[in-house]
């Protein structure tokens, strides 16, 4: 009997703060698997100096078909950085749901943000 290879995928992310032009370091994220209603908490991490988290989010066997969510509190980090902002402040916890499909496959998912406004996109 053969082993099984180990899957060669991924899920990785990195946010830059353009407001600043530069990495948004020590952002709090949050990975949770969706389940119909419920969130299921995978691991908290905090991206560093350059903006991406240490290792990647999900990797070989961990990474399973299936619906995600990122959540990324834009909020706190803002305020971090002395950034003003209203209170409450129009982002907080910026949520990106997302799904994978082929366990195969890196699945880069980028935030950019600022104060009043954030976008992502399926990235490499």
């Amino acid at each position: 009997m053969s082993a099984q290879p180990v899957p060669t995928g991924r899920l990785t992310t990195h946010v830059l703060d353009t407001a600043r032009g530069r990495p948004a370091e020590g952002l709090v994220i949050e990975l949770m698997r969706v389940e119909g209603h419920e969130h299921h908490l995978i691991k908290t991490v905090r991206t560093n100096h350059d903006g991406r988290v240490d290792s990647p989010l999900l990797s070989g066997f961990d990474l399973a078909k299936g619906i995600y969510e990122l959540r990324f509190h834009a909020g706190d980090y803002l305020r971090s950085t002395g950034a003003e902002l209203p209170d409450p402040a129009f982002l907080d916890v910026i949520p990106i749901r997302f799904g994978i499909a082929d366990t195969a496959a890196h699945y880069h998912v980028p935030l950019l943000i600022s104060p009043y406004s954030y976008s992502t996109y399926r990235g490499s």
